[in-house]
């Protein structure tokens, strides 16, 4: 038989005798799997019949004191897991000259920072402002990877002192991301009326997590280029997110205006296309302006964020402003674009109260 085979199939016999072997061996092979799963199955559901049937609940109760111990760990772990949480501390000091009505607030340095960036750091900057009305914020320089910043800068705020007593003085210590919003690390809550004025106050203050009560406005992003040969002024409106809500429906209709001004007067204007029912709107659209190189350190830019409105007036989300005049991040956008010419330089901005800008549409 097996001779006819090799003839048939022209494979030598011990060829056809090896096939035959391998056949053979993976049959058994499969068989065999067949039968362990078989034979798994049955033992796991005898074990779970043994289960329900011999289990003795008495036999598996803690005695009180195992109890007791076990609580007192897990509440000594969920103490150790809020110390953990600790975010660091900042030193200050405060001035207050009664002849002037000026209190001069000094930020030392701040130590012991958690660290949000990838690398296990920070790039912190200290804003400096008094509640409640927060219309004069001023802002520290941005320290570059580093846990333990030193500052050392002083901002004046002048109040009577008839009116200091009523304010809460608040340094918010955030970590500056120049592609997404600044995190804010933490702040430390004076309330003036529990300060000796008559000396200066030099101490520590632990940060303390931030109440996020406040109304967000939504934060934008936008790229800035100056050639400073041609005077032109190019602003490319990339994104917004965020954005609050300013429709029945939950969403808005925003778009975007971009004002260049000098000296308070408006030079011109221009603005994006709406976005309909979004509150993430994506726009990736070019502007340009006439700024002569003499003009670009005397000019303001005010972007708008405006909620459009078919029937009634467009409401305003929130704006920035840039320029030489401006502070903090607008103003280190704005500086970081004169420093590259030719270059577009992209940051994302949060938007601040529109007070201020309510113009026609």
């Amino acid at each position: 038989m097996l001779e006819q085979a090799s003839e048939v199939s022209h494979v030598p016999t011990w060829g056809v005798v090896g096939i035959l072997l391998l056949i053979v061996v993976v049959t058994i092979g499969i068989a065999v799997l067949c039968l362990r799963r078989w034979w798994n199955k049955r033992r796991r559901k005898g074990d779970k019949k043994g289960f329900k049937g011999a289990v003795d609940l008495k036999g598996i109760q803690p005695d009180g004191e195992e109890l007791v111990d076990n609580m007192e760990e897990n509440e000594t772990g969920g103490e150790e897991a809020k110390e953990e949480q600790k975010l660091g501390r900042l030193q200050f000091k405060l001035d207050y000259d009664f002849n002037s009505n000026n209190l001069a607030v000094t930020v030392i340095q701040a130590e012991e920072l958690p660290g949000l960036d990838l690398s296990g750091t920070s790039d912190p900057y200290v804003k400096v402002y008094l509640l409640p009305d927060k219309k004069k914020k001023f802002e520290t320089k941005v320290h570059r990877k580093t846990l333990n910043p030193v500052f050392n800068e002083t901002f004046n705020f002048k109040v009577p002192y008839a009116e200091i007593t009523t304010k809460t003085l608040v340094f918010a210590i955030f970590d500056f991301d120049r592609f997404s919003k600044h995190d804010q690390i933490g702040e430390v809550k004076i309330p003036m009326n529990t300060i000796d004025l008559a000396q200066t106050i030099e101490e520590w203050r632990d940060l303390t997590s931030v109440d996020n009560d406040k109304e967000v406005l939504g934060d934008i992003c936008f790229s800035l280029r100056y050639v400073p040969t041609a005077g032109k002024l190019t602003v490319v409106i990339l994104e917004a997110k965020n954005l609050k809500k300013m429709d029945v429906g939950g969403l808005s209709d925003p778009y975007v205006k971009i004002v260049l001004m000098m000296n308070g007067k408006r030079l011109k204007k221009k603005k994006t296309s709406i976005k309909k029912c979004t509150l993430n709107p994506y726009y990736n659209e070019s502007f340009a302006f006439e700024v002569p190189f003499e003009q670009i350190q005397k000019v303001q830019l005010m972007v708008t964020v405006v909620d459009y409105d078919r029937i009634g007036t467009s409401d305003p989300i929130g704006k920035v402003m840039l320029g030489c005049n401006a502070t903090g991040t607008e103003l280190r956008h704005w500086m970081d674009m004169l420093a590259s010419p030719r270059r577009p330089i992209a940051q994302w901005h949060c938007l601040k109260d529109p007070e201020e800008c309510k113009e026609e549409k």
